[in-house]
């Protein structure tokens, strides 16, 4: 069986939804920092969203285990494709760690998670405030290290689709390409 060179459509599907929504987490994350007058409204969509990401993320996993991605170009130098396995367990890590980290923050707080509705999430750890603030500091940190590698996420991208164009950008373009079919 030939190996595709393209993504297939769930995958696609997840990773430009989860791209937009984690982006939207981070500008989010940085509005309830800098804001106290929007914080109660950042916050009732920060918790859901985080959430959600979460499930993306783990929906995101099994599809990759059950589909493996396209193969990279044979061309690319043994350190860009090291460089690009590290990336993907860094943003998948990221994705999963981040919600995760968030719910064990306010479960130490004992501040509930609300999904939807009276919908609360139980918390996975018990109300400890020196935890909680050791764990809000993650989460920032965990925040600026996934923006981080968003950007060279990004930077990649540009670089196989503008310059390389090796047709690794377009096998996870939402669109579906002639190039995509055959380019690697």
């Amino acid at each position: 069986m030939m190996q595709s060179t393209s993504f297939n459509g769930p995958a696609r599907l997840l990773h430009w939804s989860m791209a937009v929504l984690v982006l939207a987490m981070l500008f989010i994350g940085v509005a309830m920092v800098a804001s106290l007058a929007d914080y109660g409204t950042l916050v009732a969509l920060h918790r859901p969203l985080g959430l959600l990401i979460l499930v993306l993320a783990v929906l995101r996993l099994v599809n990759r285990w059950r589909r493996p991605p396209p193969p990279l170009p044979a061309d690319l130098p043994p350190w860009q494709r090291r460089a690009a396995h590290a990336s993907h367990i860094a943003l998948y890590g990221l994705m999963l760690a981040m919600p995760l980290v968030g719910w064990a923050m306010l479960s130490a707080a004992r501040i509930p998670v609300a999904v939807v509705g009276p919908l609360v999430l139980p918390p996975i750890l018990p109300q400890a405030p020196m935890l909680y603030a050791q764990l809000r500091e993650l989460h920032t940190i965990l925040a600026y290290g996934l923006f981080g590698i968003i950007l060279t996420h990004l930077g990649a991208a540009l670089l196989h689709g503008l310059i390389r164009q090796d047709g690794v950008f377009s096998s996870m373009a939402p669109w579906r390409s002639r190039r995509s079919a055959g380019s690697f």
